[in-house]
């Protein structure tokens, strides 16, 4: 009798113990191919942080590249702490949703109701600040923001002052565009319903329940343990990032976390720990263009990805849920400008088993001021379609018509790689050794766009 009793446990056993090779065989394949693919990009300069990778509740990968501090040689580690900039939003959707549900807001109530003044704040809704319908343009576009509210302290209604008087884009509800003014308002609306800042009550309502510890609204004067320093790579340089008064960007973007901080959101997301699962539906639902309320809803590899990137003085930030298969990729990096939609995608590819290509590794070189600023005009593609060539900050940028600027990075003095893109640039001279027009080398073509400008 003993025998037949032993047997079937062995049996599971030796099936656990199958199981559990298996599972290791994966993660470790998954962090091989991470290691192989991300460390391309370190070696380039193309990207310092931390990545953590999870399926079915299991961590794939969990690690940290490059520095947290290039001037005391620090490692990245996965309880490396990073700004999180528009990752923010999702949080503040949140709060939202639970004065929803304590009975205190409604996503109809319009603005008018919390600034009296507001122009056409009877025509705005709760809604359409969740989901940037409002029309109410990005206070971070302004020209004074860069001198100014990027550096000194603006209380919140001080930031508000700075668009309430600006026209809308477009009537509410109309159209999406994504504006950074939303998040300040509904930082704002919390803090008159909860009669506690910002900070306060997302420690108390989401932080301290979730017991995300290492995770914090960034205030100038407050010393971080663990916080990771923000750079930018100019011209061929790490260098340190500029300053940014966080406590400015609020609810819009003012939060700091770690990857495993992050993961414990993301599990939490999928219970009714902070929320009911009605008004995560809510929250989840795309509106207008593929966005919710602080988050994009988009399909890729034929599944359903729940997302969002940030990007911050010296930070760039991704998480994507996968909500259908559980799987979940958080990227947090202490470099700005990052190919961040480039890198997100090929570490889905890895997971899901779809193909993605290790970037060739390029090195790029110093330029002169001089070199830059000959490349500097228009340069039309087609009637109507102009590629903008800029210089800021010591770098080469290119915008195309109707896009967000591209960076150039120089291989040689008239060869350019683009980070977010897998394409390159070329500048040609005439006769006379002036830039005549430039070269787009994309996809197996070479498109001319001579200069107008």
């Amino acid at each position: 009798m003993k025998r037949n009793i032993i047997l079937p446990f062995l049996l599971i056993a030796f099936l656990c113990f199958c199981q559990t090779a298996t599972l290791s065989a994966q993660h470790s394949d998954i962090q091989k191919k991470v290691d192989d693919y991300i460390n391309a990009y370190v070696q380039m300069k193309q990207f310092s942080g931390s990545i953590l990778i999870a399926k079915d509740g299991q961590v794939l990968s969990s690690k940290g590249y490059g520095k947290s501090s290039y001037q005391f040689d620090v490692e990245n580690t996965p309880q490396t702490k990073f700004r999180i900039g528009s990752l923010t939003k999702g949080f503040t959707a949140v709060c939202i949703m639970q004065l929803v549900e304590h009975n205190k807001l409604s996503l109809d109530d319009k603005l008018i109701k919390f600034i009296p003044d507001y122009p056409r704040g009877d025509d705005i809704t709760i809604k359409h600040l969740l989901t940037c319908t409002s029309g109410i343009p990005n206070h971070t576009e302004f020209e004074d923001f860069d001198n100014n509210r990027r550096v000194f302290h603006f209380t919140i209604s001080e930031t508000i002052e700075t668009f309430k008087s600006k026209k809308l884009k477009f009537n509410p509800g109309e159209k999406f565009k994504y504006s950074n003014s939303n998040y300040i308002l509904l930082g704002l609306i919390i803090e008159q319903i909860s009669n506690m800042p910002y900070a306060d009550y997302i420690e108390e309502n989401i932080f301290e329940p979730l017991k995300m510890e290492n995770s914090g609204f960034e205030k100038p004067e407050n010393v971080i343990n663990n916080m990771a320093q923000g750079y930018c790579f100019r011209n061929n340089e790490i260098v340190n990032a500029k300053f940014r008064n966080m406590s400015n960007a609020s609810a819009s973007g003012a939060l700091y976390s770690t990857v495993e901080d992050l993961y414990i959101w993301d599990r939490a997301l999928y219970t009714e720990k902070l929320i009911t699962k009605k008004s995560l539906e809510t929250i989840f639902t795309p509106f207008k263009d593929n966005y919710a309320f602080g988050w994009g809803v988009v399909n890729i590899f034929n599944h359903k990805m729940i997302t969002h990137s940030g990007e911050i003085d010296g930070f760039t930030s991704n998480i994507s849920r996968f909500t259908d298969d559980d799987i979940c990729t958080i990227i947090l990096s202490n470099f700005e400008q990052i190919p961040i939609s480039r890198i997100n995608k090929d570490l889905i590819a890895i997971v899901f088993g779809e193909d993605y290509k290790i970037p060739e590794v390029i090195n790029t070189i110093k330029l002169s001021d001089d070199i830059m600023q000959s490349y500097v005009g228009e340069y039309e593609l087609k009637p109507g379609f102009i590629f903008t060539v800029s210089v800021n900050n010591g770098s080469l940028f290119c915008q195309p018509t109707g896009q967000p600027k591209l960076e150039l990075l120089p291989v040689s003095e008239s060869e350019f790689i683009l980070k977010e893109v897998e394409a390159k640039i070329s500048f040609l001279k005439n006769s006379s050794q002036k830039v005549e027009k430039l070269i787009l080398n994309q996809g197996g073509h070479q498109i001319p766009a001579l200069r107008v400008n």
